[in-house]
């Protein structure tokens, strides 16, 4: 296996995890969210934030790190139209996923707390979740594009 085999391997597989992860840990967020079940809620967002950590985090990391490399290693100018447009897009997912993450923690504490005592979530808990919800369709919408630009690699004559 090439070096290149490797890398383009970690970048799809962490590019994956990224979009996987984020996706499937929403759904089980706004799913327990829906339930109103408060122990429901406080385990799925522990797990959430959790899963946050041990995979998403990671993978973010691995991205720019592993794109980086491919592109040292086809030789692509950094500044290629769909490159850079890749880099702002992975920009404006960052910009709403960090909140996103605070956002969790809090709203896992909030859940925890809740259910320890059996009182109702707060205004603030639901606050907190309508902004987390709404953070995270720009972020899934720019990963989506994020995605076909790394396949189409448009202008760059290369498929």
């Amino acid at each position: 296996m090439t070096l290149y085999a490797i890398v383009k391997t970690l970048h799809i597989l962490s590019a994956t995890v990224l979009f996987g992860t984020g996706l499937g840990t929403a759904w089980f967020l706004w799913q327990a969210d829906r339930s109103g079940d408060v122990v429901t809620i406080a385990t799925a967002a522990r797990l959430v934030v959790r899963a946050d950590w041990l995979f998403t985090t990671p993978a973010v990391v691995l991205q720019p790190l592993t794109g980086a490399w491919l592109i040292a290693l086809v030789g692509y100018s950094p500044a290629e139209p769909w490159l850079l447009w890749t880099y702002a897009l992975y920009i404006l997912t960052g910009l709403c996923w960090l909140p996103v993450v605070w956002l969790q923690i809090r709203m896992r504490d909030l859940a925890a707390k809740v259910a320890v005592t059996g009182a109702v979530l707060p205004a603030l808990y639901h606050r907190y979740f309508r902004i987390w919800f709404s953070l995270g369709w720009p972020a899934f919408i720019a990963v989506i594009v994020i995605t076909y630009l790394m396949v189409a690699k448009p202008g760059s004559g290369s498929v």
